[in-house]
């Protein structure tokens, strides 16, 4: 009877295999950790460009730019460390990534020669914060 010789995989061989699945494995976390890591650390770039006011109306109008890369969503509207519900458009507001809005923010009164600092909070709870005189 003839026998048939197997030969087995030499250890160089073994060791390349090895190597090969191990760098295969490590550059598919890799990739699966920066993208979780990506979508945590994504940052609100946001300007406040203006503001301008209005006496007649008592009307506050701020200028917002978003330049950065994600959607911001404004929750909060604050003049003078007063929370304003009378805002047009009403919140939550989304700004896309590179683009602006413009926000009317209605008060009860205005006075002309005062300073207001507005503020602005996204649902990430950032706050951007801009003052101008009348």
């Amino acid at each position: 009877m003839g026998t048939k010789s197997r030969k087995a995989l030499s250890p160089v061989v073994a060791s390349i295999i090895l190597v090969a699945v191990a760098v295969a494995l490590s550059i598919a976390v890799g990739a699966w950790t920066g993208a979780v890591t990506f979508g945590f650390t994504s940052t609100e770039q946001v300007r406040i460009s203006s503001m301008s006011f209005d006496m007649p109306s008592n009307t506050i109008t701020v200028s917002v730019k978003n330049p950065g890369t994600s959607v911001v969503t404004f929750n909060e509207a604050w003049v003078n460390n007063v929370k304003q519900n009378s805002t047009n458009p009403v919140f939550p507001e989304v700004v896309t990534a590179n683009s602006e809005m413009v926000l009317n923010i209605t008060l009860s009164s205005l006075k002309e020669g005062y300073n207001y600092q507005v503020g602005l909070v996204s649902s990430k709870g950032n706050k951007f914060l801009y003052t101008a005189h009348t």
